[in-house]
């Protein structure tokens, strides 16, 4: 296996945002009813969602590709969670999405690692991130990296409400 990392580029967009989806629902999927995913699924992935953030300055998007075909992506913005309990001016890891078969192999890792040195670089003190309270495989993973429970917030997917979690880090 020969992973590639790069910066997102345009016309990754339909592709990235398909990658995403899959990912979402082959995570989550199980737990909505089908119009509350369709209308999620629609709203992030959807062209003024995911597609329309690629190149966008606000937000700082890497992908992982394996011959050509996206793994996984993660993205890095200016922070939108409550503040406080996240501390004023946090970058935010706003998704890390990896599609199965890449589970284990290190990708996760790597897009992790060039998070943090976003966050870093873009001059953030903490970085933040809000993580499904019953995604115990990722909140094992973030805690790897020394983030740490700080709060709760209400996720949407269509009309479901979520309960996530919100992890914070100092930089």
């Amino acid at each position: 296996m020969t992973i590639e990392y790069r910066d997102a580029r345009p016309e990754d967009a339909p592709a990235l945002a398909k990658m995403a989806a899959d990912s979402f629902v082959e995570t989550f999927g199980h737990l909505y009813r089908q119009n509350d995913l369709d209308s999620f699924l629609r709203d992030a992935f959807g062209p003024d969602g995911l597609p329309a953030q690629v190149g966008d300055p606000a937000y700082r998007i890497r992908v992982a590709t394996e011959d050509g075909a996206i793994a996984g992506f993660c993205k890095v913005g200016a922070c939108t969670l409550p503040s406080p309990p996240v501390p004023a001016g946090a970058a935010e890891l706003k998704q890390l999405y990896l599609l199965k078969p890449w589970h284990g192999s290190g990708v996760a890792q790597a897009l992790m690692e060039w998070a943090i040195a976003e966050a870093r670089e873009s001059g953030a003190a903490h970085m933040a991130l809000s993580v499904y309270s019953d995604n115990h495989r990722a909140r094992r993973f973030y805690a790897r990296y020394g983030l740490v429970e700080i709060g709760a917030n209400v996720f949407m997917v269509g009309e479901q409400a979520d309960d996530d979690r919100i992890y914070s880090v100092a930089l």
